[in-house]
């Protein structure tokens, strides 16, 4: 098994198989569009559920819990008379711990709550801790996120396109990039997960993790596009799926290796921790990454071969590009592949056989020379030595000794 995906690895990056991720984008961008529709749902239907750092209030955390049978039930009740249930979120900490989250109160009334709590779960006050926060501090926390976000972007957009002297590739990282995070966002949404300071780093954290496999993408891109400007034997969009097919398997990879702890920090915390800073990151982490490699696979590198198609440099290389495939398609060896491109076997004729017909040649006119006692006319390079060699030493031509003046 492992032996195949290393071969299969292996003809994806030499380019002897290929999988048309460029030539299928319409499918990729229908995709997207359902998954951005669904966010949009989310983010304006459900709306997002918004921590208690960012709306404020009170919340009491109850430790040592005998039992949690009903456990959201008896929370409501014990509170009920000092706010309304529709106020109160009730959760699970671990496994003996309860959360509750209530409108913010003032220290009498806190006092008051956590005797309820106490006699409800049938623990010492001691055992129940409270916290109020206001919300000017999830405001002032939401317009610093803001301000981190644009910043980054600015700061990306200058970076890429100076790297890559080409404003769309950073072009097609930022529409990749907003992608990510609004299906994340919209996500979020959808399953009513918690908005807190932690997922908000998360956000953040995913945009650059996205934005590093993006570059390596596009930097293969790059590359490929350079040998086929002088080859002219592919076209922008199959230079640029033949670099998604090189970077698909370490992509994959990556990404794999990235998700496993983070997906085992995930299950340790909603079994066993309970909400808190390391689920709310977790969490943020796996759809991020998940979602990143998703992008930068099937969206980046389709819209940025889309855009510089577009370029008459570019039209004038699938043409080149065109006659090329035309003229060696059909030969044998070679095959048509997916994206149009094709794969050769055995090395390029029209690169090797003038070498080749000329060392022959020269052979030649070795062996006939010496047969007719003729002197050779011919030098004999270090290359035909070890080619003619090869045959036996009753074939081995002989180095003629240089006159004495």
């Amino acid at each position: 098994m492992s032996g195949g995906l290393a071969q299969l690895g292996n003809d994806l990056y030499t380019g002897r198989r290929s999988i048309d991720f460029v030539g299928r984008q319409r499918f990729w961008y229908a995709i997207s569009a359902g998954l951005l529709l669904l966010a949009a749902v989310g983010l304006f239907g459900r709306h997002l559920n918004l921590g208690l750092e960012f709306r404020g209030g009170s919340e009491f955390r109850v430790s040592q819990v005998a039992s949690l049978d009903n456990y959201e039930q008896r929370a409501k009740d014990a509170v009920g008379s000092l706010a309304g249930e529709s106020d109160v979120t009730v959760t699970t900490i671990g496994t003996d711990g309860v959360r509750v989250q209530t409108e913010q109160f003032n220290d009498a009334r806190t006092n008051t709550v956590k005797t309820a709590l106490a006699r409800t779960f049938g623990v010492a006050t001691d055992k129940i801790t409270s916290s109020e926060i206001g919300p000017s501090w999830g405001a002032s926390i939401s317009n610093q996120a803001v301000k981190g976000l644009v910043v980054f972007l600015v700061l990306v957009s200058l970076v890429l396109a100076a790297y890559f002297r080409t404003w769309k590739m950073a072009l097609s990282a930022l529409v990749a990039l907003v992608h990510d995070l609004l299906i994340t966002v919209g996500i979020y949404a959808l399953a009513g997960f918690e908005v807190t300071p932690a997922s908000v780093i998360g956000f953040l954290t995913i945009l650059g993790y996205s934005l590093y496999d993006t570059v390596v993408v596009f930097d293969k891109v790059r590359e490929n596009t350079n040998q086929a400007r002088h080859t002219g034997r592919r076209s922008y969009s199959q230079a640029a799926n033949l670099a998604v097919n090189q970077t698909l398997v370490r992509s994959i990879n990556t990404s794999v290796v990235a998700l496993l702890p983070v997906t085992a920090i995930l299950v340790v915390g909603f079994s066993l921790l309970g909400p808190g800073t390391l689920l709310d990151l977790s969490l943020a982490l796996f759809v991020g990454i998940a979602t990143g490699t998703y992008s930068s696979i099937f969206i980046a590198t389709p819209l940025l071969a889309d855009l510089r198609e577009r370029e008459p440099a570019m039209k004038d290389l699938a043409r080149r590009a065109q006659r090329y495939q035309q003229g060696r398609a059909g030969q044998p060896g070679v095959r048509v592949l997916p994206d149009g491109s094709i794969a050769e076997d055995e090395p390029s004729p029209l690169v090797t056989e003038g070498r080749v017909e000329q060392a022959d040649a020269g052979a030649a006119s070795v062996q006939d020379e010496a047969a007719a006692g003729a002197a050779p006319t011919h030098t004999l390079t270090g290359r035909e030595i070890h080619r003619y060699a090869q045959t036996g030493p009753r074939n081995q031509p002989r180095r003629q000794p240089k006159s004495k003046r």
